[in-house]
């Protein structure tokens, strides 16, 4: 009996082996690899760190404190990715955090709007109070009778006034007694007894 061997039997089965060991390592370096060539997502964690600045800008810290925190955690992650050299996953941790600065910037605003509102609203009602009491005074005055200044009222108050001493019994003279008038000359001077009847004395 004669038995024929044949090498090319032996190889098949060799390639067959080899083939499926090397698929699976052939696919595993080809997603390494894959990943090792993703460029770094500047384009993204920069526009997720301009989104940042103008939420802060917005008043986030002060409106939104939530999701502005989110924002900056989720960029820290990202720039921890990128350091370790996991572009993909700063790329979409960047991408959320710039969602989340947008969500704070947008309620920043909103925010903001509803405080100048109500400032304007209590300042409104302030003038309106204002006014109110300004009109019910102006009502009470025109309501009052109108009373005239009295002379007393406008005058100033009257000094007390004193009695005059009354003049002492000899300044006095007494009509003379020949029957009222004395006769005065025409060409002489006056008797001196004209003064005394003036009030001095004789």
């Amino acid at each position: 009996m004669v038995h024929i061997f044949s090498p090319l039997a032996g190889s098949f089965g060799r390639i067959r082996r080899v083939t499926v060991t090397l698929v699976p390592l052939l696919a595993l370096s080809l997603m390494l690899g894959g990943c090792a060539t993703a460029p770094p997502p500047n384009d993204s964690m920069n526009m997720a760190q301009t989104q940042l600045q103008m939420a802060r800008d917005a008043g986030a810290a002060v409106y939104a404190p939530v999701d502005l925190g989110f924002a900056q955690d989720k960029f820290q992650q990202a720039q921890a990715a990128m350091a370790d050299r996991k572009y993909t996953d700063a790329a979409d941790l960047a991408e959320e955090s710039r969602a989340d600065a947008e969500l704070a910037q947008a309620k920043a605003r909103l925010g903001a709007a509803r405080t100048q509102i109500q400032a304007r609203l209590q300042a409104n009602a302030q003038l309106r109070a204002q006014g109110e009491q300004a009109e019910a005074a102006l009502q009470q005055a025109q309501q009052q009778p109108a009373v005239p200044p009295s002379a007393s009222s406008s005058a100033p108050p009257a000094q007390p006034t004193q009695d005059m001493p009354a003049p002492s019994s000899s300044t006095l003279s007494a009509p003379p007694a020949e029957g009222g008038f004395q006769t005065v000359p025409e060409n002489g001077p006056p008797p001196a007894s004209s003064s005394s009847t003036q009030g001095g004395q004789p």
